[in-house]
């Protein structure tokens, strides 16, 4: 059992602010995501596009905002689960929830905030008849490991960040590197185009565009997958296809927790801090409506700011907290001191 004061549901922007606005009350954080790495579509889906409307920055990166907001809770030790997603909530005698997630991982807190984003994310899966039959036998969504790829023949499929991203770190690791796109013109960073092209030129990948994969051979494990090429198709040996078209957003089993939904978003009430129907479950960021609501990074990090303030009373009855600046008070305590971080480093997030 995973105990912590504050249990996150969702490791995207939101959630990893609250750390910082938690660790600031001395509280600590476990947060729980069902994709591999913290970060959501920020990470996931397009980590090179440029956000401009982050207070104090002209422009950032969503990738690097994401390391951004890692490094500025990591010195508060917060928790992960990883690749997995929060399945089953149960209220306990004493007030706490225990979460549960699809592999049987336990949490308990007395505040749950939700910071799902849009909510979990699924792939969205290319219209392929048998691509069922060869999931984990050579058809994969989401690349967790490149050590995987190692000396292996990988065929990519898609236009954005993610496609683009992962042909060009994949082109040293993979034995070969084929990228499949239907359409000639890429979604994603122009450096990344510029870098596939010049990769193209080496060698380094084999790069077929207006084309799509539209079937999958094998006996047991994917062996080929067929390319259709205008009016041409083609077979193509390979041990791995990875279709990355992006994630298809869904509440998910949240949306069974008891919880008031209104339109695929968590009904919350704003004049008590983004609190659901059900006490001490919050809903912070773009899961959640109120009226008047905009779903906005910077939003959902004010809205993080109120909830810490609401699950400190929750968590310390009868006391009361003095907002403190963080120029008076520092980051690590309320004495007026900065103290040095520890060196503490998630593993799964490296």
């Amino acid at each position: 059992m995973i105990k912590t004061d504050i249990l996150i549901i969702g490791a995207g922007p939101t959630g990893l602010f609250t750390v910082f606005e938690a660790g600031l009350l001395q509280l600590k954080c476990h947060l729980i995501d069902a994709l591999p790495q913290p970060g959501g579509q920020c990470s996931e889906i397009y980590p090179k596009k440029p956000i401009y409307d982050i207070p104090g920055f002209p422009e950032i990166l969503a990738g690097d905002l994401t390391r951004n907001l890692l490094e500025q809770g990591k010195q508060f030790e917060p928790g992960f689960t990883l690749g997995e997603r929060a399945e089953t909530i149960e209220k306990q005698d004493d007030g706490s929830f225990i979460v549960t997630t699809n592999k049987g991982t336990k949490h308990q807190a007395p505040v749950v905030a939700i910071a799902g984003g849009l909510g979990s994310f699924e792939p969205r899966k290319p219209l392929i008849d048998n691509v069922a039959r060869y999931e984990d036998k050579g058809v994969e969504y989401i690349i967790k490991d490149p050590e995987f790829y190692r000396d292996k023949k990988v065929v990519i499929s898609g236009g954005g960040d993610s496609a683009l991203d992962w042909s060009i770190f994949l082109a040293d690791v993979a034995s070969e590197v084929t990228l499949i796109h239907r359409r000639n013109e890429f979604r994603g960073a122009l450096d990344s185009v510029e870098k596939v092209r010049e990769l193209t030129l080496l060698n380094k990948i084999n790069l077929i565009t207006p084309a799509e994969v539209v079937a999958l051979k094998g006996k047991g494990k994917l062996e080929s997958v067929t390319v259709q090429k205008e009016d041409e198709s083609f077979e193509l040996q390979t041990d791995h296809f990875v279709p990355l078209f992006g994630l298809s957003p869904k509440l998910g089993p949240i949306g069974d927790w008891g919880l008031e939904i209104e339109k695929n978003a968590i009904k919350v009430d704003n004049s008590k801090n983004y609190q659901t129907n059900i006490p001490g479950i919050f809903a912070i960021g773009d899961v959640n409506t109120y009226p008047e609501k905009l779903k906005l990074i910077l939003c959902g990090f004010h809205e993080a700011t109120l909830m810490c303030q609401a699950a400190y009373r929750i968590i310390n009855p009868g006391k009361k907290y003095v907002l403190k600046y963080t120029t008076v008070s520092g980051v690590n305590g309320f004495d007026g001191t900065r103290k040095e971080a520890p060196k503490a480093v998630v593993q799964s997030i490296k």
